[in-house]
């Protein structure tokens, strides 16, 4: 087996050809965080779950803030490749095909989700966004994204995330063709059966 780069569980698909996930965490979360959530999205699909390495006081995360939403671009960048090669190596050793394979992130994860669309598009074939903010102010390459989903919801009340920033990061993944659609949830920052069910209706189309 590869020496891999990030701690993660994976759990081969009980199905040929069921949509594997990959799940990407918020703050203080770990690799088990999102395996149930993924189960109700994708019952049979292969599920790979890395485990964030960056610690902000002993809360765990995929790249590191400078304060609240205030993020180093290099940082950021940095970080974002090393979990792309990750997830580019890990495919290649479970059998995934990255072509089908969809982010699941939440949060900080969701971020990251966002940032490997943006810099490496290769990396993943669609993506459920819970609770993005914009964390690299730049448009996808032209084309990049063509054929790609992309979901994100927005809680209406949360406090985290500035009200502008889902449609901004829309249209910075729609700059490289994808189809994005943002979904608006009467909530906070948490994860409500409203996102669960949105996420589901959107893969089910």
């Amino acid at each position: 087996m590869p020496k891999f780069t990030y701690h993660h569980v994976f759990e081969p698909a009980s199905e040929p050809g069921a949509r594997p996930l990959l799940l990407l965490h918020g703050t203080g979360g770990n690799e088990h965080d999102l395996i149930r959530l993924g189960r109700m999205l994708s019952p049979a699909g292969a599920v790979l779950s890395p485990r964030g390495d960056v610690s902000e006081g002993g809360s765990l995360r995929f790249f590191a803030r400078l304060g609240d939403g205030v993020f180093d671009p290099a940082e950021v960048t940095r970080r974002t490749n090393a979990l792309a090669d990750f997830v580019v190596d890990a495919a290649k050793h479970y059998g995934i095909d990255l072509r089908q394979l969809t982010a699941v992130g939440f949060s900080n994860g969701a971020n990251i989700g966002a940032t490997l669309l943006l810099l490496r598009p290769e990396a993943l074939g669609a993506a459920i966004l819970f609770r993005p903010m914009v964390v690299l102010d730049q448009p996808a390459r032209e084309g990049s994204l063509k054929g790609k989903r992309i979901l994100l919801t927005n809680g209406t009340t949360d406090p985290l995330v500035p009200a502008d920033h889902p449609e901004r990061l829309a249209s910075l993944l729609r700059a490289g063709g994808a189809e994005v659609e943002v979904q608006n949830i009467s909530a906070s920052h948490a994860l409500t059966p409203q996102d669960v069910g949105a996420a589901q209706r959107w893969l089910g189309r």
